[in-house]
Parts: structure tokens; C-alpha cells; sequence
């Protein structure tokens, strides 16, 4: 597979060079960006007074508690054109949602994720929003598909929204049209990645 590192590096033309900022080498060796060693979330605010016992306590019950809810993720069945069909195939045999604990719901107040799977119109609009308003916190929305991300065929028509993010935050997109149920099911995973990393206790502490 091509990567983008291995892409070799175009020349820099001698009016382009004109245009680059004037920094020395140590400077740049001094503000060099270093990759992370592991994929951590938000990091606490350093408070040594505020370690110790408590903060194993809160530790340990953010990790029981992302652990719960990563594990039965139930999902708000909202298919409002042919990627819902994908999404319904998440269900069938094939795939087998449930056995990671992904159980659709039809009732706004029982459901965490919200799918949003296919054309959003204007008339619809106030429906989602009411919907995803329903839902208790906390709550993810995955916007799965070309006309649910930014319109898709439809994106200057009078008639679509152009992104759902435009009236609920989104989470995870899922490209395509119509997505695979492979890559749907590979946001569900990235949406339980989410969750593990969750510190809500420990930053309610630490605040």
C-alpha cells in the first residue's frame, strides 16, 4: 500500500521560498512536534493534592463505568433513506450486532447513539433535533453516509441539509454511498474507543 510519507516531496520553487518565514534551525529544533506514545485523552490538570486514595477510587469507577456502557451501546434506529437498509443488515446474522451489545431502540429515551443514516431535509430538520433532545446523556451521534455527512447528490438542493452536523454534534462520520455494514460497525468501535477514554469523574475532581 502507497503511503503519503513515501510520496516524495516537491521541490521549493525560489518564489515560494521568498514566502517561508525567516526561522533559524534551533528555533525549529526547539518547537519541533513530538507523535505521542499511546492515544490518551485529555489530560488531567496536575494537582498533586488531589491524588492519592480519592483519585484511585474515581479511577477505578470511570473505568467500571465507560467498561458498562462501551459494552451496550443502544442505538436509535433513524434511517431515512438506502443507508438505512446497511444499517438494518448490522442486525442480520451475518454481522450480528448484538453479540457486542449494539441493540437497536425505538424509544429516544432508551437510546445513547443516534444514527443518522441517510438524506436529511429541511422538513425533517426539527424532528431529528427533538429526537436527539430526547435522548439522555450521555449520547453520540454517528452520521452515516454522503447525504447524512454534507448532502451528498443532493447538497444543492433546496430541500436537504447540508450536514446533520449543522443541527446535532456529530461524533463519528461514516464515508460512503451507501457505507458498507463493515464500516458502520467500525464507528460503533470507534464510538467504544470514545467511551474507554472518558474521564468524567476524575475531571469533575480535578476541577
Amino acid at each position: 500500500m502507497l503511503s503519503l510519507r513515501s510520496l516524495p516531496r516537491r521541490p521549493t520553487l525560489p518564489w515560494q521560498a521568498s514566502l517561508l518565514p525567516a526561522v533559524s534551525p534551533q528555533i525549529r529544533s526547539q518547537h519541533k512536534l513530538t507523535r505521542p506514545t499511546s492515544s490518551t485523552s485529555l489530560s488531567l490538570p496536575d494537582d498533586p493534592a488531589k491524588d492519592g486514595a480519592a483519585g484511585y477510587l474515581l479511577t477505578k469507577t470511570d473505568q467500571f463505568s465507560n467498561w458498562i456502557r462501551h459494552g451496550s451501546l443502544w442505538p436509535l434506529t433513524f434511517g431515512l433513506a438506502c443507508c438505512g437498509i446497511e444499517m438494518m443488515g448490522a442486525s442480520m446474522p451475518r454481522y450480528d450486532q448484538d453479540r457486542f451489545g449494539f441493540l437497536f431502540r425505538a424509544s429516544p429515551r432508551h437510546a445513547d447513539v443516534m444514527i443518522v443514516a441517510g438524506t436529511v431535509t429541511n422538513k425533517m430538520g426539527p424532528a431529528l433535533r427533538l429526537l436527539w433532545d430526547q435522548m439522555p446523556e450521555p449520547k453520540w451521534v454517528i452520521s452515516m453516509g454522503s447525504c447524512a455527512n454534507g448532502g451528498g447528490y443532493y447538497h444543492y438542493s433546496y430541500s436537504v441539509v447540508r450536514g446533520v452536523d449543522r443541527l446535532i454534534p456529530v461524533d463519528i462520520y461514516v464515508p460512503g454511498c451507501p457505507p458498507t455494514t463493515e464500516a458502520l460497525l467500525y464507528g460503533m468501535f470507534l464510538i467504544q474507543k470514545k467511551i474507554r477514554r472518558m474521564n468524567t469523574l476524575r475531571m469533575w475532581y480535578r476541577a
